[in-house]
């Protein structure tokens, strides 16, 4: 995948989202790890309006996909401002799923590419060889 000059990376599970920006270029991905804020994991997607108890397993479920929404608010909300001009998601394929559900039209306009992986907690050299590989 080719990736442009500060482009921003999210990589995302259902608990951990990393941001990058590549400084590099397009053909030498160079990635820096930039700052990331709190993201709001209480949302619930219209996808999961199940009820649950303090005994379903699905409250974990539940947690990850709101989580997954929270960051596809925040990640709109900085396309809409301008902040993000191009954009590529690394996610767990399930978060990836939820967070696809969220997506603003200009998000969609600015999304370079997705990789349905999850690379939470991997260096960043294996971040760069899966966009590089993809």
């Amino acid at each position: 995948m080719q990736v442009p000059q500060n482009t921003v990376i999210a990589v995302a599970d259902g608990e951990k989202l990393s941001l990058f920006q590549n400084e590099g270029n397009a053909l030498d991905v160079r990635l820096k790890a930039i700052p990331c804020e709190e993201i709001d994991g209480s949302k619930i997607s219209s996808g999961s309006r199940h009820q649950s108890s303090a005994a379903n397993p699905d409250d974990s479920q539940q947690q990850e996909d709101g989580f997954g929404s929270g960051i596809t608010d925040m990640l709109n909300a900085h396309v809409l401002d301008g902040t993000i001009q191009n954009l590529v998601i690394i996610a767990a394929p399930r978060t990836l799923g939820e967070m696809r559900k969220g997506y603003h039209k200009q998000l969609s306009a600015v999304l370079i590419g997705e990789l349905a992986k999850d690379l939470t907690g991997h260096s960043l050299q294996d971040i760069e060889k899966a966009l590089d590989a993809a």
